[in-house]
């Protein structure tokens, strides 16, 4: 027979059995041998963090019995808390050990960091089985909280302020990995295999980002390049699709192909956006053209030149508003995706497209564009996509969208596509008369508010779905208010306004 023991923690529950005790001395044997050859605050710590995850695996083996963890845990098994918590706490203090003994610095203070991270998400756990385990175990949050304390006063007192922010971000990561990947892959993990795991994935992912972030502005090569695109197709196939598929409950390829070509009117949008796309890359092939043969290296693209996108978008937005708006939906999320994509090979200079799209869009740069990332045409999609996105489908059934609320999907096109462009066109040429305090002009906002009303009047004619029910003079208000806005702020139009109006038009 096995002999068995409980600590002397508050609460019922089952007892360790002698195979988890036996597991725990050794341990505890392992433990002890390194802060007998370390011998300092660190290895303190990792004594400290032993004894409390000791006391807190028993809390985590007894939510398992009962069937209380948030996820589902594998169940074949103890939590394993206690061998999984000292892995990474262990290991950075042998590195530190070592690279202190051998004189490198750089290393040693990376040793300190992996301790410092592994007690970390040690506690974290920790926290989280305490935190949902009824009735509270006072005596263990007792120990677990003298312990903690006692961490994370000595690592305030050690660690540099980036190295706290490290750490940080290196729990944060841990934090959402958990939340997904536990909801993802139920009974796949113990918490201790969850935590020495994801634990692990989550370093070493602040590690590539940091490591990406120092280099970029060394020219991409070939084979980081190759590694990028692998690694996309990793995450695409062997993590996007599958959280897809179990939302959705088909596979998420052949759900799409079937939903793009649906109906014919679909295949015509789709079509019909295509040659916009098109037109658009020529657009700034055609600008690079002019910058090429324009005796000035500087030579930027003027504004007018600028607003041609918004003109592209406009064209783009109403016929989709018009005619089939869940497919405007979901097209309008895949283009976000895609434009997110090719900015983070743009400023990492992944290749073949990196270079290329440095030199094309730094034609379009203005002041908001004055850090190392281009985002006014993320912003400008957003910001013709968010009154579509935001409105609840349910608010816009059996009348839920009448009177002035029937604009709401045009909000982005009003106040971005026709308000903001018009402004910009006819202020930069014509205005004379400026706002206080700004470069804005009365003709611009004048003609812009203007612009809008011929538009709204437009759309009554085009769409018969939109019924004002006589509230002209709250639309109009909205636009003026807006109009103003855009006048006086010098934040980012394109994605402020046209939430700005979406409000006004709800209200």
């Amino acid at each position: 027979m096995t002999r068995e023991y409980a600590p002397p923690a508050s609460g019922t529950g089952a007892p360790l059995s002698g195979s988890v005790l036996a597991e725990a001395a050794v341990v505890f044997a392992v433990v002890l041998s390194i802060h007998a050859a370390v011998w300092d605050r660190y290895s303190w710590c990792a004594v400290a963090l032993a004894v409390q995850a000791f006391y807190v695996q028993y809390k985590w083996d007894r939510l398992l019995q009962q069937g209380s963890a948030v996820f589902q845990f594998r169940m074949s098994a103890n939590s394993g808390l206690l061998p999984a918590s000292m892995v990474m706490p262990l290991l950075g203090l042998v590195m530190k050990e070592r690279c202190q003994s051998v004189g490198n610095t750089y290393f040693e203070r990376f040793g300190i960091v992996v301790a410092a991270t592994g007690m970390a998400v040690a506690l974290f756990s920790s926290v989280l089985a305490l935190g949902i385990t009824r009735p509270v175990p006072t005596n263990t949050c007792v120990i677990s909280g003298l312990a903690g304390g006692v961490i994370i006063y000595i690592m305030k007192h050690s660690l540099s302020v980036g190295e706290v922010i490290e750490v940080l971000e290196v729990l944060l990561i841990f934090v959402y990995l958990n939340m997904i990947l536990l909801y993802l892959l139920p009974r796949c993990f113990t918490p201790g295999e969850a935590l020495l795991v994801l634990g692990g994935i989550s370093f070493m992912l602040n590690q590539l980002i940091k490591r990406s972030l120092t280099v970029v502005e060394s020219q991409g090569t070939w084979a980081s390049s190759v590694f990028f695109h692998l690694m996309t197709c990793v995450l695409g196939l062997g993590v996007v699709l599958p959280w897809l598929h179990r939302l959705i409950r088909k596979n998420p390829l052949l759900w799409l192909l079937q939903f793009l070509f649906q109906t014919e009117t679909r295949i015509y949008l789709l079509v019909y956006w295509s040659l916009l796309a098109t037109l658009a890359c020529l657009v700034v092939l055609y600008q690079n053209a002019k910058r090429s043969s324009s005796e000035s290296k500087k030579h930027q693209a003027p504004t007018i030149a600028r607003k041609y996108f918004h003109f592209i978008v406009v064209a783009t937005y109403i016929p989709g508003i018009l005619f089939d708006r869940t497919l405007l939906y979901v097209a309008a999320t895949i283009c976000l995706a895609v434009f997110i994509f090719l900015e983070y090979v743009r400023y990492f200079r992944i290749k073949p497209l990196g270079h290329t799209l440095r030199s094309l869009l730094s034609l379009f740069l203005d002041e908001r564009d004055s850090g190392p990332l281009i985002l006014t045409h993320i912003y400008l999609l957003l910001g013709m996509s968010l009154p579509i996105w935001l409105v609840p489908r349910p608010c816009t059934q059996k009348g839920g969208l009448g009177g002035a609320r029937a604009l709401v999907p045009y909000a982005g096109v009003l106040a971005v596509g026709v308000g903001d462009t018009v402004a910009s066109i006819f202020g930069s040429t014509m205005g004379e008369i400026h706002w206080p305090g700004t470069k804005k002009t009365f003709e611009g906002t004048v003609t812009s508010i203007f612009a809008q009303i011929i538009s709204v009047a437009l759309i009554l004619i085009f769409d018969s779905g939109v019924d004002l029910n006589y509230s002209y003079a709250w639309i109009l208000g909205s636009i003026s208010i807006v109009s103003l806005l855009e006048a006086y702020t010098t934040q980012i139009d394109n994605l402020l306004l046209p939430l700005y109006l979406l409000i006004l038009l709800m209200a």
